[in-house]
C-alpha cells in the first residue's frame, strides 16, 4: 500500500483567476515605468504638451505605486 499524496498546486494555480490580476509585481513595474515617463516628459525641452502633462503623469504613477504596494505578492 503506497500512499500517494496529490501534487500541491503552484501559487498561480491556487489563486482564483480574478485575484491573479491583482499581483504586485507587474503593477509595480507599470507604476515605475509611468513615473519614469513622467520624469522624462518633465525634462524634455521640445514638446509643450508633454511638459504640461508631466506632473499629472508622475502623480498618477506615484499614487498607483502606493496603492499597488498593498497588493498581495
Amino acid at each position: 500500500m503506497s500512499s500517494q499524496t496529490p501534487e500541491s498546486p503552484t501559487p498561480a494555480e491556487s489563486v482564483p483567476s480574478g485575484r491573479r490580476i491583482f499581483r504586485r509585481g507587474p503593477w509595480e513595474m507599470a507604476a515605475s515605468i509611468l513615473i519614469g515617463i513622467g520624469v522624462v516628459m518633465l525634462m524634455q525641452p521640445f514638446v509643450l504638451w508633454a511638459y504640461s502633462w508631466s506632473f499629472p503623469v508622475t502623480l498618477i504613477g506615484t499614487v498607483m505605486f502606493i496603492v499597488v504596494s498593498h497588493f498581495p505578492d
